[in-house]
């Protein structure tokens, strides 16, 4: 065997091209990581969100009202999606996330811009993501320098001589300064929960296998949510590990505010970490190797990254991919935590983000103790 012998490499070419046809999910994995890569990144991302959601509170009549209003509409930044007429529901909507920014024209504004006396438009901006936020606030200082330019005009064009005739008033709500690691550490928490206990539950079942112990496993005189439970339970533990790891660095290093209620930011982190292992937990039923399952979390972890809000602002995906994420739980489990840590909001107006968390949880364990049975039966 000197040399180098074509006929041998040709041997073991198709010795790989044979295995790897065998290995279906790792095939189907090399070629749908990139195509989801490209097919995300490519007509989902968007950094320049339009249409945010916005309260208008609007209580003067005048035509300059009308015309502002009309203004703000039209620069394509801001949708109306609610017309109130109280301090309250403004106060409400921007809590529970309902919407991004809140309009308001005082009473006379009119009869103040008439009198010339600068009235006041105020704006208010959910800053918890400061990227979503930042070019629709530049768009509307824009739009208050020109927008009443066509109705200040004749008797009235002294009012457009000096500077704008009435002031844009922007509050950055919970993030004045546009803090980035206010909005991204309290979502890191949620991205390393997610990307290492899936990935260490997966491989819960497979382990088993590939050791050879899954015949003792299964000769044990236990149930199938016993073992699941069983598996789980260290995982769990090592989770809030992770979490007091991190929420130390963020108060200690970071400076990440705690602005609501610590007890309840730890109860719906333990239902997030509970469905983070029983969705591994899930994937380990259906691997048969242990690269299979790691695979299986990669697949899943990717879109939770992207589709969620955490690396792009998620009212600036298109609707189909707002759809698919509200599918993962790292989408709830950001406004959570962002809501509770920076608007410091309580159990009823974070509850509409909790409940499909627990939703999972039950869907996935429902399909974990039936898998885990349909494994028994072809052991």
């Amino acid at each position: 065997m000197t040399g180098i012998s074509l006929a041998r490499i040709g041997a073991v070419l198709v010795k790989e091209l044979i295995q790897m046809k065998r290995d279906r999910l790792t095939f189907a994995m090399m070629l749908g990581v990139p195509l989801m890569q490209l097919f995300l990144f490519g007509f989902a991302i968007n950094t320049d969100p339009k249409n945010l959601p916005t309260a208008l509170a609007v209580a003067d009549q005048s035509r300059f009202a009308r015309t502002l209003t009309t203004a703000l509409q039209n620069s394509g930044y801001f949708g109306i999606t609610h017309v109130v007429d109280s301090r309250a529901e403004v106060e409400r909507l921007i809590a529970t996330g309902a919407v991004s920014f809140a309009i308001t024209i005082p009473d006379g504004f009119g009869r103040t811009l008439l009198r010339g006396q600068r009235p006041q438009l105020l704006i208010e901006a959910d800053a918890t993501d400061p990227a979503a936020a930042s070019n629709a606030v530049s768009a509307a200082v824009q739009i208050g320098e020109s927008a009443l330019a066509r109705d200040l005009i004749g008797p009235l064009a002294v009012l457009n001589a000096g500077p704008a005739s009435f002031e844009t008033v922007v509050h950055r709500r919970y993030n004045p300064e546009g803090i980035t690691q206010y909005n991204i550490v309290p979502g890191l928490l949620g991205v390393i929960l997610t990307l290492t206990l899936v990935m260490m539950t997966a491989v819960a079942l497979t382990r088993e296998l590939e050791r050879g112990t899954m015949e003792n496993l299964l000769a044990m005189p236990v149930k199938p949510a016993e073992v699941m439970l069983g598996k789980i339970a260290p995982y769990i533990g090592v989770g809030f590990v992770q979490v007091v790891i991190v929420l130390s660095m963020a108060w200690l290093v970071f400076g990440v505010p705690m602005a609501g209620s610590l007890s309840l930011l730890l109860a719906v982190i333990l239902l997030f970490i509970a469905a983070l292992t029983m969705l591994g937990y899930t994937f380990s039923t259906v691997a048969r190797t242990q690269m299979q399952a790691m695979q299986m979390s990669v697949f899943f972890f990717l879109p939770s990254l992207m589709l969620s809000g955490f690396m792009f602002p998620f009212r600036g995906m298109p609707g189909w991919a707002q759809a698919l994420g509200e599918i993962i739980p790292l989408t709830y489990f950001l406004r959570v935590v962002r809501g509770i840590m920076l608007k410091g909001t309580g159990w009823s107006d974070i509850a509409q983000d909790v409940w499909p968390l627990g939703v999972f949880l039950v869907l996935v364990a429902f399909i974990a103790l039936k898998r885990y049975r349909t494994t028994l039966d072809a052991a």
